[in-house]
């Protein structure tokens, strides 16, 4: 029953650490190139509501679940039992904490401050609203894929080793 409670619990670590992996990943490759190819009042406009929509109980429920059940999973992996998959999940979660970090300290200041700046049909210089966003932003998340994954990869070899 335990043995089985640590798999599930580390397989559905995985796959929210997975989906929040590539989450970071689209935004880097994809949603953040597109929206550069556009003009000012484009991007603020894009990344305000998508900055409002994203905050959601999916997004919730992967961005926080990747965090708490590889936490459980740590926990259920203490005993004997668990060990050899224990400095996996160990990784796992001060990567994923990394994540948590740029995401709080950087991320969503940058986010609030972009929809607080107000209507971009009616910002005298949006050009300086985008400049102090966009670069700062990007390179950030970058940081979040990158670390997310790290996370991703070593719940991965825990798994597979469990």
């Amino acid at each position: 029953m335990v043995d089985s409670l640590r798999v599930l619990t580390l397989l559905t670590a995985t796959l929210a650490t997975g989906l929040m992996a590539g989450l970071y990943f689209a935004f880097s490759c994809a949603v953040m190139p597109g929206l550069a190819r556009t003009d000012d009042r484009t991007f603020v406009a894009a990344m305000q509501w998508i900055n409002v929509r994203i905050l959601n109980g999916w997004f919730a429920l992967a961005f926080g679940g990747a965090f708490v059940l590889t936490a459980v999973a740590l926990v259920l992996h203490l005993p004997a039992g668990g060990r050899a998959v224990l400095p996996w999940v160990v990784v796992a979660l001060v990567l994923y904490v990394g994540t948590l970090l740029v995401t709080l300290r950087v991320n969503v200041p940058l986010n609030d401050a972009l929809v607080s700046a107000g209507d971009p049909s009616a910002m005298a210089d949006i050009g300086s609203v985008r400049e102090g966003f966009e670069r700062r932003w990007v390179r950030w998340n970058a940081v979040r894929a990158v670390l997310a994954a790290g996370a991703l990869v070593a719940l991965a070899v825990g798994l597979s080793g469990s």
